[in-house]
């Protein structure tokens, strides 16, 4: 496995960013943000999408406990729906970096699109989740926070068979919704991918 690199240009203070749950057609977007500690390594970093939820579980509890500093918030599907999912993934990306501790001195996002947050320079990095440290640790902290809260939802919605699909919009999924309607988790804007008997749903 290729190492990731440990900052882009400022260490201690640079804190990486990135979120889970774009895609979903139901459910949160919940993003994240980390600090490392330099002087602490953790192995097996890397895109979540590419660790197993077992070793991304193991990982994100070995990321709380050795990070100097990270964060992670929740936008519900009624802000998605109101700002759009880009807008909301950068606004819970910025209320993440509120959240902290510490005022960053530079970010790093995972992808090409973010906002200024104050005066804090940010670097925008395709597949940063592949390349960074930071980055990688947000994306197992955003993605495991959300995976586990999609898993309990489930158990109040199991016909969407959320505990797989995590509210992506596999076939199971859209099947669910053509059969019981919407749930109040559901994104009304996200119209993409869904037959014409599921879109009089969302009408």
């Amino acid at each position: 496995m290729k190492e990731l690199r440990a900052y882009l240009n400022t260490p201690n203070l640079e804190v990486g960013c990135d979120e889970a749950g774009r895609g979903c057609l139901a459910g949160p977007v919940v993003a994240a943000a980390v600090i490392l500690n330099p002087e602490v390594i953790i192995d097996g970093l890397n895109d979540s999408k590419k660790i197993n939820e077992k070793n991304r579980k193991l990982l994100s509890d070995e990321i709380k406990s050795k990070a100097a500093h990270f964060s992670i918030i929740f936008v519900d599907n009624n802000r998605i729906d109101e700002i759009n999912i880009l807008n909301a993934s950068i606004e819970a990306m910025h209320l993440c970096i509120s959240d902290l501790t510490i005022i960053p001195n530079h970010i790093i996002v995972d992808g090409n699109r973010f906002k200024p947050y104050g005066e804090i320079p940010y670097t925008t990095i395709v597949k940063g989740d592949e390349k960074f440290q930071s980055i990688a640790a947000a994306s197992i902290l955003a993605k495991t926070a959300r995976d586990a809260y999609m898993l309990e939802k489930h158990l109040s919605f199991p016909f969407y068979d959320w505990k797989n699909n995590k509210g992506y919009p596999t076939i199971n999924h859209k099947r669910a919704i053509e059969k019981f309607g919407l749930s109040p988790l559901h994104r009304l804007t996200f119209k993409n991918s869904l037959t014409a008997k599921q879109l009089r749903l969302f009408e």
